[in-house]
């Protein structure tokens, strides 16, 4: 069977699906009327990274007056149709003519999920033909409908109502249509159709057509002469379009997106979906910038049985806009490439790649989504085949990058990894004991700096002895890292060529270094009951050593590829290294105490967690360079005793310098049901200290205000600054955002751009609009607010 992408949301697909009667899915129909839909009972939970979307809210909406005639006990399976007798009640009865019946007085005619009410019917047994008259009511399993008359064949599944009004079950959705005609089981067709998710006799908004037919045989409808209105006032026209009316895909035009920016000022985009396969499609997306020129964006999907990936393009044959940084780009085509694939390969082995390119480093500075992303420095292209089994994984690939910062050099790149491969097992040598291996060999690459190979061997053996009231865990480990520098090693330093005078730390072309690493950690865990505030609590003390021996190697002469310092922070207290990569190995002999306390609910929750710890060192730490006897002091306290609010925090305070190292706070109240707020503060001393406040504020069942905003103390400015207000209605909701923020920033690597200022700004304003039931105008205000605001939704 050949795999089929996910559909995409074409223009006019939900102002069809109310005018689609008799095709009703009945498995998927529901049991009962779909009411107003009532906001989210329970919040997104506090300190949830990402919250699920909101649903539609239709709770301001009124009852529709058409689902007093709803019959619950109806059936809901639409395949009976063709093997159901017709069953027929009526007050009063004229059976002269013995095939024809002339019902009135409350008639029903009902047929599996059909059910056909009025105040006058005729109706032919033989023929199945019928005719009704006065207050028409129908019911099935997908949608309910109300005509002034209806006169059709229920077993040739034909009929023409007038005067239609139609209330969808399975979704919101109303409207009406001057006529409507079954003209078989496959084909219906309205004429002068509305449609709309607002209240009834109140549409804010509605779409109208002079006529609509479906075919649903080839899942395909056509609309003539169509119109789009807010209130009374039509604001889009389409003399034709065709649309699925199924989970069938089809070509046809997505939604348009209008935006602004400071670096490209308007935008206008008008994407258009090809349906090309089962399982391939693409979209066109052809773009017009007020301050930069056209451009040609597209993006191609594809998902065979053993691979799937996407290819997105943007094209830009003439950028007449402004150009800042090092490039110098005005005139210029330009362009971005990304590119992903995913194919398996054989059984536990897969290719793994990605491409990422563009013309240069000015492109995303320039035509950044500024609503949806922060800032992006460097974009990264892999290619990897991976495999893996029970005890091991592997991995055998290259990694690249392209600077995309305008106002630096290539020179703050991290290195190129071609050709890499890696290898990691975890085999349990028995209940308590296990051997692993961590191994790696690289090829360094970086244009103007010392290149070579890296073979890193990491073998450790571990076991775990312990209960749940103690642990004792000891390591043993062997590190073995091997160099091979290139040929000129000697005309280089740490961070690229020597001056003039300057003198190499790489005294051999093929160093190495190896070392023990020995560990061991232990821990109790005690608990006990209490009560805080009424509530009963289980309260555990956890008291914990972890010892730590690794002899000193000098190691300044290898290179430093892909190694930096890693921030302290209480996990480092029983880390084996400081260094990230495998250029450094820090020495060790010292001993890390910690204690923790928790406070757990009767359900298990963790409501209070506070740990303190710090190192002890029995000798100086050479490679870090350091003679301290004693670390900071960390110290971490995360407390939530209610669904309301919640607070983490993080301190180091160092007893050598005796500062401040590091701080961090971080607050979040929940407003109301669908509200939050978040404060924080983030300190590292000599590098950052950041305020940032966020919050979804509900000022009425309509209305909430949004904002957030990250001040830097040490820039004495604003980073990020956001504000935007949100209207909910029935049927419509709007959004309106801006944002002014810093869009690319010099971050000390390579020379300072001469006489301009170091962080470049850019403003940025998007206004969203959703008619509930069809979807919105864009969709880049949503990804914004959900990263910028913890806990939005």
């Amino acid at each position: 069977m050949t795999p089929k992408l996910p559909p995409r949301r074409l223009l006019a697909v939900a102002a069809a699906l109310a005018l689609i009667g008799g095709q009703a899915d009945a498995s998927n129909a529901q049991s009962s009327p779909t009411s107003p839909v009532t906001p989210v009972d329970q919040a997104c939970p506090l300190g949830s990274f990402h919250c699920a979307p909101r649903p539609l809210n239709y709770a301001m909406c009124r009852p529709n007056a058409l689902l007093e005639f709803y019959d619950p006990s109806l059936g809901k399976d639409a395949s009976l149709r063709e093997t159901s007798p017709t069953l027929v009640q009526a007050q009063h009865v004229d059976s002269s003519n013995q095939s024809v019946y002339h019902l009135s007085g409350d008639v029903k005619l009902q047929r599996a999920d059909q059910q056909l009410q009025a105040d006058r019917i005729d109706y032919n047994d033989e023929s199945t033909d019928y005719d009704a008259r006065g207050n028409v009511r129908y019911q099935e399993a997908g949608q309910l409908l109300a005509a002034s008359s209806m006169r059709g064949n229920t077993e040739a599944s034909r009929g023409i109502a007038n005067d239609v009004r139609y209330q969808m079950l399975d979704a919101r959705g109303n409207g009406t249509a001057g006529q409507g005609q079954m003209l078989d089981a496959q084909h219906t067709r309205y004429s002068q159709a509305t449609y709309s998710t607002c209240d009834v006799g109140h549409h804010l908004w509605e779409f109208r057509a002079k006529s609509i037919t479906i075919d649903k045989e080839t899942g395909v409808g056509v609309a003539r002469n169509a119109t789009m209105r807010l209130g009374n006032v039509p604001f889009l026209y389409l003399p034709y379009f065709s649309f699925p009316v199924d989970d069938r895909r089809k070509s046809g035009f997505l939604y348009p997106t209008v935006g602004h920016t400071g670096r490209s000022g308007y935008e206008i985009s008008t994407p258009y979906y090809l349906n090309l396969a089962p399982n391939y499609d693409a979209t066109l997306d052809p773009r017009i910038y007020s301050e930069r020129g056209a451009m040609l964006a597209g993006e191609f999907r594809y998902l065979t049985p053993g691979s799937n990936g996407q290819l997105n393009v943007e094209y830009v044959p003439n950028d007449h806009g402004k150009s800042d940084g090092l490039a110098d780009t005005q005139g210029d085509s330009r362009y971005l490439v990304q590119f992903s694939d995913r194919t398996q390969l054989w059984k536990g082995w897969q290719f793994v790649g990605s491409y990422n390119h563009a013309s240069d480093s000015s492109y995303l500075y320039d035509y950044g989504d500024a609503l949806s992303h922060a800032a992006v420095y460097t974009l990264g292209s892999n290619a990897a085949i991976v495999g893996g089994g029970k005890w091991w994984n592997a991995s055998f690939g290259g990694t690249i990058y392209q600077n995309v910062n305008p106002f630096v050099t290539d020179s703050g790149l991290p290195y190129k990894q071609l050709p890499y491969a890696k290898f990691s097992m975890n085999v349990p040598l028995s209940r308590w004991l296990e051997f692993g291996m961590d191994t790696s060999a690289v090829a360094f690459r970086k244009t103007s700096f010392v290149d070579g190979h890296r073979e890193d061997l990491y073998p450790y053996l571990a076991a775990d002895f312990g209960t749940s009231a103690w642990f004792v865990r000891p390591r043993l480990a062997y590190r073995y890292t091997a160099y091979q520098l290139g040929s000129d090693y000697q005309n280089y330093g740490y961070y690229g060529l020597l001056g003039s005078g300057a003198t190499t730390p790489f005294n051999r072309k093929s160093p190495s270094r190896s070392l023990p690493i020995v560990s061991l950690d232990s821990g109790l865990v005690f608990d006990r009951s209490t009560t805080l505030f009424g509530n009963s609590y289980t309260q555990t003390l956890e008291p914990r050593l972890y010892y730590l021996y690794v002899p000193y190697r000098n190691q300044n002469n290898l290179p430093l590829f892909d190694t930096n310092v890693m921030s302290f922070d209480y996990w480092q207290l029983f880390s084996t290294n400081r260094f990230s990569g495998a250029d450094r190995q820090m020495d060790a002999n010292n001993l890390t105490a910690a204690l923790t306390t928790r406070l757990l609910d009767d359900g298990g929750v963790e409501r209070v967690s506070a740990s303190i710890g710090q190192i002890h060192y029995f000798s100086p730490q050479k490679v870090l360079a350091t003679d301290w006897v004693r670390s900071a002091y960390v110290a971490q306290l995360d407390v939530q005793l209610s669904d309301r609010w919640r607070l983490n925090s993080a301190y180091q305070w160092s007893p050598n310098t005796r500062l401040t190292d590091m701080a961090a706070v971080q607050l979040q109240r929940r407003l109301r049901t669908d509200g939050v707020f978040n404060f924080s503060y983030r300190y590292r001393r000599g590098l950052l200290e950041q305020y940032s406040a966020s919050v979804v504020y509900p000022v009425s069942e309509r209305w909430r205000l949004v904002g957030a905003w990250t001040y830097s103390v040490k820039d004495r400015e604003s980073v990020d600054a956001l504000a935007g207000v949100e209207y909910d209605s029935c049927c419509v909701s709007l959004r309106l955002v801006g944002r002014s923020y810093v869009n690319q920033s010099y971050y000390g690597i390579g020379p300072a751009p001469v006489g301009s200022n170091l962080n470049h700004r850019d403003n940025a304003v998007m206004f969203e609009v959703v008619f509930k039931g069809l979807g919105s105008t864009g969709g880049q205000i949503d990804p914004l607010l959900r990263r910028d605001i913890l806990g939005y939704q």
